[in-house]
């Protein structure tokens, strides 16, 4: 494969990306995220908008400052406020230093008369400082608790919120972005400082250089624009840059990651693939160093054409200083001040421009995290309602029809077909104390049913009764914690071995006994006698200490979880996915004791010869409830149930026996299922 010409975009629009990125990626990695919406902001910004954006950005920043740290935000906003203050006394005390030092008389005299001023403005300067270091100290301690509230705000939220919701593609992509909006509240504050200190500190010196003179106020306009116009240029132009850079970076990252994974490293070793992929990643990078050498060369053009145009305004407002002093309406000590003055205002007008750029850019993912605490309330889980029976007899389905969010969610991660319900009309019943069994093919709407039987979701019709009481009318609270739940795919956290059990209980103390008698049960106790630390093994690879695990073990973890647990109904979805065959013949008979004790087991399984001591079995065919009964009566019937199991049973049927045969024997294995 030949390799490139350079293709680096050179506008903010959509970008095309390099030969390589087109030919590995087919364009630019491109992130279909929420945040990436917020990618551009930064040049959606005019000055005019500036100035009226800037007031709503500032109060969003201080009402998340007075939440964090009132006494911080009222340290900040004082100080920016003497700072300001402190210039403009400093920049009069100046106005009265020149006139002394200027003044006529002997030049003992002029210095004398100069240093009551003198005191002035290192008082000035003094306060300046002090307020400075006030700020900076205030400013460093609502950061982090700023940053620490909106967290803890977003995550609260995060939690409550009904399965439904996160699972539903657009209000995930506004998770996404939201959750940059903590961080962004972090930097914010910073922001926000710079803005009141760079917009308080050019007041104080327009307000100086208005009393001076009313002249003065335009020709500080006429000089300070030239400099914004280069400053506001610049960034925005580094930060084009930068969208560029960085999906060379990601593609770049992609690259380099894939080459050090040991996934594909056998791949990459047999077949040859990792010339080629530093070829491309050497592609890639040198389209970053080009785009890099464009953005020096206009940057330096933008510096001159302002440093012209600062020039220019510079002589201009020499020469109106000096038409003013040779018309006598100005005096020599005004004209110095006002200098330092321009100068001064210059300096925080660029510095204006640039922080409320950055203000708005943070702002947007602020502006999410709000939405999202809007869009939370509205989809959280409802509290409080009827309590949940202790001991409930039977919880039946009745005519439950159930569509998901949207159509990239898929029942137990399988396709289904747009528009088909996930269930249609499915009425059921679940004794308690029972092994009660759900089968079917993939998508039938297995893992459906359990997770509407969980409370994680709501029917859309029908209803789910508990001892005749809807369960929408129940306290989900009460009723998750009826439930425990072993997946195939349960989430294995990176804690302790301890903590992977234990977490299946955090509403009571942990309890030492319990948690062995839990292992035990699950077989899990020689998994934790095989590890370096026993209970206290850090089940994460990458970490000091971590230690790495077999699927069978973790799932082994994962049934003692739900075993310490202790809920009356045990949901139990393709348990044995990861086990061996001896280690499957002990769970299931593990299983059968729960549902001795007097639990009621709800196992979803693929494998029929493992519900063959179910006391009911439920046979789900795309969404509906195609039949249901014992073992022996549904295969007496030969409908679903028998033409499954006979599918699975002439897989191990037909199956060659290993071992030597006589030429033309064909042997097979007459075992069963």
């Amino acid at each position: 494969m030949t390799r490139r010409t350079t293709g680096t975009p050179t506008g903010h629009g959509a970008p095309r990306g390099s030969a390589s990125e087109q030919l590995l990626f087919g364009g630019p990695l491109l992130y279909d995220n929420g945040w990436a919406r917020h990618e551009t902001a930064y040049f959606d910004m005019s000055l005019w908008a500036m100035a009226r954006t800037l007031p709503r950005l500032v109060r969003s920043t201080v009402r998340l400052a007075w939440r964090a740290d009132r006494r911080a935000l009222k340290v900040v906003g004082a100080s920016e406020l003497a700072r300001g203050a402190g210039q403009a006394v400093g920049l009069v005390a100046v106005n009265s230093v020149l006139t002394a030092v200027l003044a006529a008389g002997g030049i003992e005299h002029r210095l004398r008369a100069a240093v009551p001023a003198l005191i002035v403005v290192t008082l000035a300067g003094m306060v300046s400082a002090l307020a400075t270091s006030a700020s900076t100290s205030g400013t460093g301690r609502l950061e982090p608790k700023v940053e620490r509230v909106a967290t803890e705000l977003y995550l609260e939220r995060v939690v409550r919120v009904e399965l439904s919701a996160i699972e539903d593609a657009d209000f995930h992509r506004l998770l996404d972005s939201a959750q940059y909006g903590a961080a962004a509240s972090r930097r914010m504050i910073g922001y926000c400082t710079g803005v009141i200190g760079s917009l308080v500190s050019f007041a104080a010196a327009a307000g100086v250089l208005t009393v001076l003179h009313p002249v003065l106020l335009p020709l500080l306009a006429l000089t300070t624009v030239p400099r914004s116009w280069a400053a506001l240029r610049n960034s925005r132009t580094r930060y084009a840059s930068y969208l560029r850079w960085v999906q060379h970076s990601r593609a770049g990252r992609l690259l380099s990651q894939t080459l050090m994974r040991t996934g594909p490293a056998p791949e990459i070793r047999v077949h040859g693939v990792g010339p080629f992929l530093v070829e491309h990643f050497r592609s890639m990078s040198e389209d970053s160093e080009a785009e890099q050498s464009r953005l020096a060369d206009s940057a330096a053009r933008v510096r001159l054409i302002a440093s012209v145009l600062t020039g220019a305004a510079v002589v201009v407002t020499y020469l109106a200083l000096m038409g003013l002093l040779v018309a006598g309406v100005m005096d020599l000590s005004v004209a110095g001040t006002a200098v330092l003055a321009t100068r001064t205002g210059g300096q925080s007008l660029a510095t204006l421009v640039l922080q409320v750029n950055n203000l708005y850019e943070e702002s947007c993912y602020v502006m999410d995290l709000e939405r999202l605490y809007e869009e939370s309330a509205e989809r959280a889980i409802p509290e409080g309602g009827l309590p949940v029976p202790r001991t409930p007899s039977l919880i039946r389905f009745e005519n439950v029809t159930f569509h998901y969010p949207d159509d990239d969610a898929a029942d137990a991660g399988t396709l289904r077909e747009p528009e088909r319900p996930a269930l249609k009309g499915v009425s059921l019943d679940i004794p308690m104390g029972k092994i009660v069994a759900f089968v079917g093919e993939n998508g039938s709407g297995k893992t459906t049913v359990s997770k509407l039987l969980a409370g994680l979701y709501q029917p859309d019709d029908g209803h789910i009764l508990w001892d005749g009481v809807p369960a929408g009318d129940l306290d989900r609270e009460q009723l998750f914690s009826r439930i425990g739940m072993v997946s195939q795919d349960f989430h294995r956290w990176p804690f302790t071995c301890r903590m992977n059990v234990a977490i299946g209980r955090t509403d009571r103390p942990l309890d030492e006994k319990a948690l062995e008698a839990a292992a035990a049960d699950a077989g899990a106790d020689k998994v934790v006698e095989e590890l370096p630390r026993g209970w206290d093994t850090l089940l994460s690879k990458g970490y000091k200490g971590g230690h790495q695990i077999s699927g069978g073990q973790w799932q082994r973890l994962g049934i003692a979880r739900a075993r310490y647990r202790d809920a009356r109904i045990l949901i139990v979805d393709e348990p044995t996915s990861a086990l061996d065959a001896r280690a499957e013949l002990e769970v299931f008979e593990q299983i059968r004791e729960l549902a001795d004790g007097g639990r009621t087991v709800v196992l979803i399984t693929h494998r029929l010869a493992s519900v063959r001591h179910a006391d009911v079995i439920h046979v789900l065919h795309r969404g509906e409830l195609c039949e249901s009964g014992t073992f022996e009566s549904l295969l007496s019937t030969q409908g679903m149930f028998h033409e499954l199991y006979e599918l699975q049973r002439r897989q191990f049927q037909d199956a060659p026996v290993p071992g030597p045969r006589r030429p033309g024997e064909v042997r097979k294995s007459g075992g069963q299922l």
